[in-house]
């Protein structure tokens, strides 16, 4: 049988974020924007509310996009936010001192007509559910993949990598080109995403991550999971149900 896509826009999402069990204040942050089909978590790094500074201002500058924008205007404008972004964090890194770091992941999902997009840096996720087979769309940017694509580690290894945390590219990271990675694909209804800050996917395992999915697509039942679980990390979750479609993202 094959895919169904609806040409009716329709869509719902849920949003949640918590502490953990091990921090005092959340770094990280997100974006859930259904009336404009844009989704987006950011998880901060640099330790003295720096984190936290980081991911607000991803969230802010994406949050601030108009929402009448055709589906080309939308990729644009969150590629110019985020870079825009990038340079703000490593202005504000300079002015707090040598050797500060004011940087913060992003995993943003665009969603319009039939098409989507995902653009990210660092080790904030998006999953895909379709046709029961839950898959990671985004690929890390972290040591723990880069030993994994050089057959340096296994899988088994990657999963408790005590460099685990070493993340390879951020918004506001100290890097000569920064660049976001983009995948794009058509929408098929049933389509359930998952966009997720690490302290999720790496407490919960992906079966169980799939059979919360499966069950509802709820992000505070997962955000729940995952703290019940003990993650001493940030936990936050955007989830994403496709009931229908209708302008591709290129």
């Amino acid at each position: 049988m094959g895919a169904h896509v609806l040409t009716a826009p329709h869509l719902r999402s849920w949003s949640a974020s918590h502490a953990g069990t091990k921090r005092s204040h959340n770094e990280d942050a997100y974006v859930d924007r259904p009336d404009t089909g844009m989704f987006a978590v950011a998880d901060g790094a640099g330790g003295h509310q720096a984190g936290e500074v980081a991911s607000g201002m991803i969230a802010e500058a994406l949050e601030a996009i108009p929402s009448d924008l055709s589906a080309a205007e939308l990729l644009a404008e969150v590629r110019l936010a985020i870079e825009r972004t990038h340079v703000a964090l490593r202005e504000e890194a300079a002015r707090r001192g040598p050797d500060v770091v004011v940087a913060s992941t992003v995993v943003v999902m665009l969603a319009r007509g039939d098409h989507f997009a995902c653009l990210w840096a660092g080790d904030s996720r998006a999953y895909l559910l379709r046709a029961g087979v839950l898959r990671q769309i985004t690929r890390d940017h972290s040591l723990v993949q880069e030993l994994l694509d050089a057959g340096a580690i296994g899988p088994d290894e990657a999963i408790n990598h005590p460099r685990g945390n070493v993340i390879t590219r951020a918004v506001g990271a100290e890097v000569d080109d920064f660049v976001l990675d983009k995948v794009s694909d058509r929408l098929v209804a049933g389509d359930r995403f998952l966009l997720c800050s690490d302290g999720l996917c790496k407490t919960l395992p992906s079966t169980e991550l799939m059979r919360l999915m499966s069950e509802s697509a709820l992000a505070p039942q997962l955000v729940e999971a995952a703290v019940h679980r003990g993650s001493s990390d940030n936990v936050t979750a955007v989830t994403v149900a496709i009931v229908g479609n209708d302008v591709a993202l290129e």
